[in-house]
């Protein structure tokens, strides 16, 4: 063979060996492009569609409005439905009646839910407050005292939190529940049965609290239940639904606790995000926001008040028990020990 071939068989060579390299790294960019992909939109995996009924005219569901208008729950792959409803009561009905998979909820329900063995689980507890349930009156009726309650008809919606502290307003005040005469109202109806005159005074919450004093004006008195009755506002589901489903509960609790921080560190914010809600102007709820404590836990308390509470319905015939269950089996402990583990003081 001459140089010439040689030369020339070389060159051949040569370029069949950068060919063939050429295509292996096309094979290889082609084959790690195939792998790190983004799928598609049609493609990817769709939100889970989760109903939460609660009264969204209540400053209590602040965690939820936050952690659904902020995106909380859709960075958790959850499409956050907020079904409104006028009272926490209302709202764990709608569970019950499956019309809802969560509902938030003051501890009352909860504990009339105990005592008629209906397999309800709290996840968390996500608010606290003292102030905003009370009674208002009405000055031209006389009610000017806690100690001028007494022979008035006082409207108050019955198996309730507003039901809970009347009672223990008139024990504070050495009244007897006999003492008054008692109305049962829905939450949103107690303001216009006050301003009407068709009751003298009412127990209730916010904001139905403010709307009946802001249409009475100077004419109307208010006592608030400081000291009495603690509001603990919780979220709670079917006990089935809530121990079948521990991922998407996972999913819920770290979307509440974004919308729980939020709620606590941003104050001013949160007003505007809640006022848009409840229809009100956000100045109005600055001086009551101080006593609104945002915080996620599973606290020792919360099983003390549903204790205290069942032994007041039992006692007060609100019920047909006479014995109070085990309030620990009301409590689902697992998705917050698993999401926020020092948020868990209940003793188990």
């Amino acid at each position: 063979m001459t140089r010439k071939s040689e030369r020339r068989f070389s060159g051949k060579a040569a370029l069949s060996v950068v060919a063939g390299l050429l295509i292996a790294v096309a094979l290889l960019a082609a084959g790690y492009g195939w792998m790190t992909r983004t799928p598609p939109a049609s493609q990817a995996e769709p939100p889970e569609q989760i109903t939460i009924a609660t009264n969204t005219a209540y400053v209590g569901t602040c965690p939820v409005i936050a952690a659904r208008e902020r995106g909380y729950f859709a960075s958790e792959g959850i499409q956050a439905v907020v079904q409104s409803h006028s009272s926490g009561k209302a709202s764990l009905e709608a569970v019950l009646q499956g019309q809802a998979h969560l509902a938030t909820v003051a501890d009352i329900p909860i504990m009339f839910a105990g005592m008629n063995d209906r397999s309800v689980s709290v996840i968390a507890t996500i608010f606290k407050a003292e102030k905003d349930h009370g009674i208002a009156g009405r000055r031209d009726r006389g009610v000017v005292t806690p100690g001028s309650l007494k022979g008035k008809r006082i409207g108050v919606t019955l198996s309730t939190s507003g039901h809970f502290t009347l009672d223990a307003f008139l024990t504070r005040h050495r009244l007897s529940p006999n003492e008054v005469t008692i109305r049962n109202y829905k939450p949103e109806e107690l303001p216009l049965a006050l301003t009407k005159g068709d009751v003298d005074a009412i127990a209730t919450w916010e904001p139905f609290l403010d709307t009946a004093l802001t249409e009475l004006g100077s004419n109307g008195v208010a006592f608030y239940g400081q000291g009495i009755y603690e509001s603990l506002y919780n979220v709670a589901g079917i006990r089935a639904y809530v121990v079948s489903q521990p991922e998407t509960i996972k999913k819920v609790l770290r979307a509440l606790a974004k919308g729980v921080r939020f709620c606590s560190d941003a104050p001013d914010a949160a007003r505007e995000l809640i006022a848009v809600n409840i229809k009100t102007d956000a100045a109005k709820l600055k001086a009551s926001w101080p006593s609104y404590r945002f915080n996620m836990a599973l606290d020792q308390g919360l099983i003390l008040a549903m204790e205290d509470e069942a032994r007041w319905a039992i006692k007060n015939k609100l019920t047909n028990k006479t014995e109070m269950p085990n309030y620990l089996n009301y409590i689902y402990l697992d998705g917050l020990k698993a999401v926020t583990p020092s948020a868990v003081t209940i003793i188990h």
